[in-house]
């Protein structure tokens, strides 16, 4: 019997199809073909035009609200599932809902769990994704979870910067391990932000803990959504006598009145990935593609080969 390994296939959501493409070329292939039939209710059907039985599929898509996201990236599983193909990879650079990780007051979802378990029954067979909001959700599927980080990209490109007095910020205390994850990597001090939150989206109390004063500040944190929180702690640390602020974060979902807090902030600027597009231009805002890490891994995987140096900050 032959141990030849055959090539791997890769396809794409329509939400991620430039991600994808990038991927793609950076792998050294091309996307696969697939068809998506839209019905006149919103009902969608993406379908394979070509064999895939057998083979190793990729399928690229961040599942970011709406949920149609999520929904297109089940059909794609649970097609390449009935096709038959042997290894189902969900490649999932934004791992959508993963702020509901646990029940925070009584009678909420947990809906991590719940998409996870919605995706291996729909026919992943591995799952790789980046800088998920909560290590433990890796914890919530029976598959293999490949958890890379960001920091193989943001961390070339802050030394780059070669800023003086550096100093690594929390925008809150829950992200105060990659704060330390990325000062130790950078040798630079740390520094955490303590918000109150009087509802989702709504800061009530800000406070900082450590000295800002003189010091050129990047805060870290792995999704930027309304940017009430960074745009404040970006204020805040100005007051504070901060020479400049920087924000880095993995995943730009920026809804609401985002890109508007961050054009009129304090903010020198605002560094994310593209595991979600931007919905427009944005002065202030540099992306940094995420392509070439996730073409690396999948190879690696393809192959069997080791990913670990990936998994470290």
């Amino acid at each position: 019997m032959s141990n030849t390994i055959t090539e791997a296939k890769i396809f794409s959501c329509m939400q991620s199809k430039v991600l994808a493409k990038n991927i793609a070329d950076a792998y050294g292939t091309h996307l696969g073909n697939v068809i998506t039939s839209t019905y006149s209710d919103g009902e969608f059907q993406p379908s394979y035009e070509e064999s895939i039985r057998g083979t190793r599929v990729f399928i690229i898509g961040s599942t970011n609200p709406g949920p149609e996201n999520l929904m297109e990236m089940l059909l794609m599983l649970d097609a390449a599932k009935r096709a038959s193909a042997r290894h189902i990879t969900a490649v999932i650079p934004y791992f959508g809902w993963a702020r509901q990780d646990r029940k925070d007051k009584p009678r909420v979802p947990i809906a991590a769990k719940l998409v996870a378990k919605m995706l291996e029954t729909a026919g992943a067979t591995r799952i790789i994704t980046m800088d998920l909001h909560a290590d433990q959700i890796q914890g919530f599927f029976e598959k293999p979870v490949d958890h890379l980080f960001a920091s193989t990209i943001f961390l070339p490109y802050l030394k780059e910067l070669n800023l003086d007095n550096l100093t690594i910020a929390s925008p809150d205390m829950g992200g105060s391990k990659r704060a330390y994850a990325y000062s130790k990597a950078l040798a630079s001090d740390v520094v955490i932000c303590y918000k109150q939150r009087a509802k989702a989206n709504v800061i009530s109390h800000m406070e900082l803990i450590g000295d800002v004063t003189g010091k050129n500040v990047v805060l870290v944190d792995d999704m930027v959504d309304t940017a009430g929180t960074l745009t404040k702690a970006a204020d805040l640390m100005m007051e504070r006598g901060a020479l400049s602020v920087r924000a880095i974060c993995t995943h730009p979902i920026l809804s609401g009145s985002a890109y508007e807090r961050i054009e009129d902030s304090k903010l020198e600027e605002l560094i994310v990935t593209d595991s979600i597009p931007l919905q427009k231009e944005c002065s202030k805002i540099k992306v940094l593609s995420s392509a070439d890490l996730f073409a690396e891994v999948m190879q690696n995987v393809h192959h069997n080969k080791s990913i670990s140096s990936k998994f470290l900050m």
